[in-house]
């Protein structure tokens, strides 16, 4: 899985008004991050999960949706 890695919090200033960081939680329980350079596109698929890590992948997101094969 990927969103918003710690990063690209950090560089917003988002860590000042999140509860949680997404990266540093899915590590915590156990799951699987993956992350490229901030504000890179970046789309994991697995089974029928399709996630991006930020704005930047929506595009590519939506293109691993409509080609999804369930």
């Amino acid at each position: 899985m990927t969103g918003f890695s710690n990063t690209e919090e950090d560089e917003v200033k988002g860590t000042e008004y999140v509860p949680y960081l997404t990266e540093t939680e899915l590590k915590k329980r156990g799951g699987e991050y993956a992350k490229l350079g901030n504000w890179a596109e970046n789309v994991v698929v697995d089974g029928n999960l399709i996630t991006g890590q930020n704005p930047t992948s929506t595009g590519a997101v939506a293109r691993a949706i409509a080609s999804h094969k369930q």
